[in-house]
């Protein structure tokens, strides 16, 4: 049974210090997310970007006209200007460091959750990503975090579990054959949206052992999570567990900070007890003592006590219906679909599914643009599989959310709108847009005419590799379609 008294167990140290590194790392992760987004967001939803805030947001406002404001709560209903988009991410990355140097802390966590959630919410397809969700989350229930607060610890302990359950039941739910005949891992690595050198080394395992690996996958999402809840011995068990699990997708895929974040909301599974054991004295100290010190000026009052246990109440029974709703494909009642959509907007309690359908080929999009229809040349994402030679990049704890979106396009029609009009925005020559990319071939001049070419990449072999020094092996489709006038992908 879950207690949420505020009493601390035997055999426990509490939870100051496992508080103050989390918030410390809490707002490293902000700073990295804002940062990120001050030199993409005006090329992705900017006034020339590839969806333009102010035209989608006088829609919905038509549309929905009241409820705009309660299902898209965004500063951006102020301004959707790239001045003011901008000075939205930049804030963001200032109160990240007011944040880390422990300068009002509340404050600054509320004034980074309102900043963060008004830049996903205006990001419409391009930050609509499950890792955005989980900084919400996190950052909200970090507002409210005191380290004498059972109820807080336990919300955060929910939170990780919820983000590792619903990860492995989505896996079965969702019916994918890989996942369920255990081979999911056989085709991950090379066919994952963002691959680096080290997917090429996991590819190149051992066919048995990466079916093994798949086991273990989904015995730590789904079996683990549970051991959460239990005794600290068991609890120690399930963080170690998930850290080498996130260590391991750190060191074989590109997936930003999410997995950073993930391995610190691992905190809340120790104690400050065993924290002491691990970190250096000196960061002990500043965090107990110094500038990052999280003060307990007086007892937990008993509103706090009512507040705190009302959150634990709401996003318990949420988080329950969420993953419910979501195992079984079943919708609720009206009132409790809508309560449920309104914390999803939000952010407060979201769902969690990664990668719960396994795709088995990677195919690149590779854009073109022509004056005179005769000559053509090409537009380079940054960060996508392109010259066969090339090794893979690392780039996280950076998303390039274009780069990632990309991905997407060939899997189904419903990524094809914001596609067009990236092409759009390419014949328009948009600086904003062309910045996103590696660089803009037409710099003088906009192209007249567009077309797309789809490529099926494949890893080198470790034999093709030492004969041929390629990372990948690539063969042609044709033209990609649905685009007009232009020919069917085999699929």
């Amino acid at each position: 049974m879950f207690s949420f008294a505020n009493t601390q167990p035997a055999g426990e140290d509490g939870y100051r210090l496992i508080s103050a590194l989390f918030l410390r790392l809490l707002a490293i992760i902000y700073f990295i997310a804002f940062y990120d987004l001050t030199f993409q967001i005006t090329g992705l939803v900017g006034e020339q970007g590839i969806l333009p805030l102010q035209p989608w947001m006088d829609r919905l406002l038509v549309e929905l006209g009241w409820q705009a404001f309660l299902y898209l709560p965004t500063l951006f209903w102020l301004d959707q200007s790239n001045l003011f988009l901008q000075a939205v991410a930049w804030t963001g990355c200032g109160l990240a460091l007011l944040l880390l140097l422990n300068i009002r802390p509340r404050l600054s966590l509320v004034l980074l959750f309102l900043c963060y959630l008004s830049l996903v919410n205006a990001g419409q397809t391009f930050l609509r990503f499950q890792w955005d969700g989980l900084l919400l989350e996190a950052g909200f229930l970090a507002i409210f975090l005191r380290p004498d607060s059972r109820i807080m610890i336990f919300l955060f302990r929910w939170l990780l579990f919820r983000l590792r359950f619903m990860s492995g039941i989505s896996k079965l739910v969702m019916g994918d054959p890989s996942w369920l005949g255990f081979y999911a891992l056989v085709f991950y690595f090379e066919t994952q949206p963002l691959p680096h050198v080290g997917s090429w080394y996991f590819h190149n395992l051992p066919q048995t052992l990466l079916v093994a690996a798949t086991v273990a996958v989904l015995m730590i999402e789904i079996i683990v999570p549970f051991m959460m809840f239990l005794s600290r011995r068991y609890r120690f068990i399930a963080a170690w567990l998930t850290l080498g699990l996130q260590l391991l997708i750190m060191l074989s895929s590109n997936h930003n900070w999410f997995n950073f974040l993930s391995m610190a909301l691992c905190l809340f599974l120790f104690d400050d007890r065993a924290l002491r054991r691990i970190i250096p004295h000196g960061l002990e100290q500043w965090l107990l003592h110094g500038a990052g010190a999280i003060a307990i000026q007086r007892p937990l009052s008993q509103g706090f006590r009512v507040f705190t246990a009302s959150i634990a109440t709401v996003f318990v029974l949420a988080g329950v219906l969420n993953t419910y709703r979501m195992a079984v494909s079943e919708d609720f009642h009206r009132s409790m679909h809508d309560g449920l959509d309104v914390l999803q907007a939000w952010h407060l309690v979201n769902t969690y599914h990664v990668f719960p359908t396994m795709t088995t080929r990677l195919i690149e999009l590779k854009v073109e643009g022509s004056i005179d229809g005769t000559e053509w040349k090409p537009y380079t994402f940054k960060y996508r599989p392109d010259d066969p030679q090339q090794m893979p990049q690392i780039v996280l704890p950076h998303q390039p959310r274009l780069d990632w979106m990309v991905w997407f396009v060939p899997l189904g029609p419903r990524h094809l709108a914001w596609f067009d009009q990236f092409l759009v925005a390419l014949l328009d020559n948009s600086p904003d847009v062309t910045a996103l990319l590696e660089a803009n071939p037409f710099p003088d001049q906009p192209p007249r005419f567009i077309r797309v070419h789809a490529w099926q990449y494949r890893f080198t072999s470790p034999q093709q590799r030492e004969l041929t020094g390629n990372w990948w092996q690539r063969d042609y489709l044709g033209l990609f379609a649905p685009l007009p006038g232009m020919g069917k992908i085999d699929q």
